[in-house]
């Protein structure tokens, strides 16, 4: 067979068509490999106490009600302390991860604004994200118990109160200002290092303005009923405060309005409003009062007046009781320390020179100022500090207590009275009683006579009155009058009876002028009657001498 005729073989190396399938099949799962975990965002951890309502791959992330993640794993955390969520967040989220983002659980809920969450009734619980503005980026999230009252970057204020332990505030309750609400409180937690609570506010806009460096925060109770020695007060806030309490803020009314408030400002938090509007004299004299009386029914915080004016304010009763005292005092005094708040004269708060204050005080004590404990309720017995002047009074010496000058005082009303009372007694005691107790004995003998005799009067008058003829005696007397009356009806100008008397006294006045000349005989000559009358001659006048 010739060369030419030959087959020759040869190795060809090219990919055969039935490759090609597979390989598409490669190249698309593994673009859609890429393509899913392009579209997956960032996964986060979630820390709750409680995983109640969680599901894994059922429960989903929320925010404005648009779905931008999925829980996927609920574990335990190695501690058992809590649980630890894992989600999967959507692309666009990653950019609501940061420092200020807040997450909590949606599930129905009964608070003070109402109720809330029932269509997780049927649906099921959801987390909710609240999405932040910070800087710096987060993964890992603590889950609020509480949804927060409004997001960190929600146009108003946000300050500090710092408050005693016992102060009944809690995250959510309100903040009100004349009774309406501006705001609410976010958060409410305890310093152990410096005992006390820290509450953090929000102040909704517009009212941030409400605030400023001269107001005074206090906390509500809903009904505050006191009963002290101004008498009888009670406060009822609104109907949300009446049921869980909150927080109320103002401004004194002699106090200017001050220059508005800087975000994150701290402000004490007073129990009351009398404490809050006390705490803003924040300039005042210290005096020590060294009462000779008692002291019950004196407390702290109640009114020193000078002639029902309030000026200041009880700060301490008793006030370093075992501390010496001067050797001017004749007897043991209770120390009380008391304020005199000058601003309460101030209406513009300006600033007080203290010590020309003390000076002016130094001249009224030589003139007679004292201080003294009167009630002002007596039905609770509550007292308070009286400051007026005074005349016939020992003159004071200064002194001072502890550092602290002495404010002379005088006896109050009760004491007074105490020792009035005291001194009638040691002159009755003084009274020679025996003398004055046979006389009382000898009256009461005699009164006991009189009064026997008395008796027996009565006794008599009874009887008589008994009397079946004393009974008669009104009917004889009318009978009387009829009969008077008859009679005297006859004697009338017109009757006859009346006639016959006139024609009488008219005959009886002619015979008596009549009888006239008989009477002047008889009384000129007894005997005219037997002998003749005797004969006068007639007078003959005499010669002039």
């Amino acid at each position: 067979m010739p060369d030419s005729l030959r087959a020759e073989r040869r190795t060809q190396r090219s990919l055969s068509p039935i490759w090609i399938v597979p390989l598409v099949a490669v190249l698309i799962g593994a673009w859609m490999i890429y393509d899913n975990l392009s579209k997956l965002g960032p996964s986060i951890t979630l820390i709750m106490d409680n995983a109640e309502g969680i599901e894994a791959g059922k429960t989903l992330i929320k925010t404005r009600n648009v779905e931008v993640g999925r829980v996927e794993r609920v574990n335990l955390s190695d501690d058992l302390a809590h649980a630890e969520i894992t989600a999967r967040m959507s692309p666009q989220a990653e950019a609501m991860l940061n420092s200020d983002t807040r997450f909590w659980v949606v599930k129905p809920r009964i608070g003070r604004e109402g109720i809330s969450g029932l269509g997780t009734v049927l649906s099921g619980a959801y987390i909710q994200l609240l999405p932040g503005s910070g800087d710096q980026a987060q993964r890992t999230f603590t889950v609020l118990e509480q949804p927060p009252v409004a997001s960190p970057d929600a146009p108003g204020l946000r300050i500090t109160l710092v408050s005693q332990v016992g102060n009944a505030i809690s995250t959510g309750d309100p903040v009100s200002y004349q009774g309406y609400t501006v705001g609410r409180v976010e958060d409410s937690h305890f310093d152990p290092k410096k005992r006390e609570m820290r509450h953090q506010l929000y102040i909704q806009s517009p009212y941030e303005t409400l605030v400023t460096s001269t107001t005074r925060f206090w906390s509500t109770s809903g009904v505050d009923v006191r009963l002290d020695s101004q008498g009888f007060r009670i406060n009822v806030a609104s109907l949300e405060s009446l049921i869980g309490g909150g927080v109320t803020f103002g401004v004194a009314e002699n106090a200017a309005m001050g220059r508005p408030a800087k975000p994150g400002a701290s402000y004490v938090l007073f129990p009351d409003e009398d404490s809050a509007y006390e705490g803003s004299y924040n300039q005042y004299l210290e005096y020590v009062l060294l009462v000779d009386d008692t002291v019950r029914g004196l407390s702290p915080g109640a009114p020193v007046e000078y002639r029902g004016v309030r000026i200041g304010t009880v700060v301490s009763v008793p006030w370093n009781f075992s501390a010496p005292q001067p050797d001017s005092l004749s007897r043991f005094a209770i120390p009380v320390l008391i304020r005199i708040e000058p601003q309460r004269f101030d209406e513009e708060q300006q600033e007080i020179d203290i010590e020309q204050w003390y000076q002016r005080l130094e001249r009224m004590f030589g003139n007679g100022l004292r201080a003294s404990l009167k009630a002002g309720n007596l039905l609770t017995g509550a007292l308070f500090v009286d400051l007026n002047f005074h005349q016939d009074v020992v003159p004071f010496q200064r002194m001072s207590f502890v550092e602290r000058p002495v404010f002379p005082t005088t006896s109050g009303s009760f004491a007074q009275i105490e020792q009035k009372v005291s001194n009638l007694l040691d002159k009755l005691n003084n009274l020679d009683v025996e003398p004055i107790l046979s006389t009382l004995n000898d009256t009461l003998a005699t009164t006991q006579q009189t009064m026997a005799k008395v008796s027996g009067i009565a006794a008599s008058v009874d009887a008589l009155l008994a009397d079946p003829a004393t009974g008669q005696l009104p009917e004889n007397a009318n009978a009387t009058l009829r009969q008077l009356r008859d009679t005297l009806q006859g004697f009338a100008p017109d009757s006859q009876g009346y006639d016959e008397l006139t024609q009488t006294l008219s005959r009886l006045e002619k015979l008596m002028r009549e009888l006239q000349p008989v009477v002047r005989t008889l009384s000129d000559q007894p005997n005219a009657l037997i002998f003749d009358k005797k004969l006068t001659e007639d007078p003959q006048p005499r010669a002039p001498k």
